[in-house]
């Protein structure tokens, strides 16, 4: 099923970030590990997924990622950290 994501993946815990969007959040996943999607996300191997916010419009997912994107670093880490303290990879939870 098709659900408007906005996600956030590492290479390691505290490490590099990438913000994206999508309307269909386990295969975009999957692309991102399997290094499918050139780009800065392949350049710094961020394929662990670590937080996610689902939407039900993808206008509102769009710009909720842009706002992300505006954050400064602290911000994001306490975003990631509150839900997921241990920075767990989430990708076998949504699979």
């Amino acid at each position: 099923m098709k659900e408007p994501t906005v996600y956030i993946l590492t290479n390691k815990e505290r490490g590099t970030l990438y913000i994206g969007v999508t309307s269909h959040l386990v295969q975009r996943i999957y692309q991102h590990r399997i290094g499918a999607v050139d780009g800065f996300s392949k350049q710094y191997k961020t394929n662990r997924l670590v937080y996610f916010e689902q939407y039900s419009d993808m206008y509102e997912a769009i710009k909720r990622e842009k706002q992300l994107k505006k954050w400064n670093r602290k911000w994001k880490l306490e975003l990631i950290e509150k839900s997921n303290s241990t920075w767990k990879d989430l990708y076998d939870e949504i699979i």
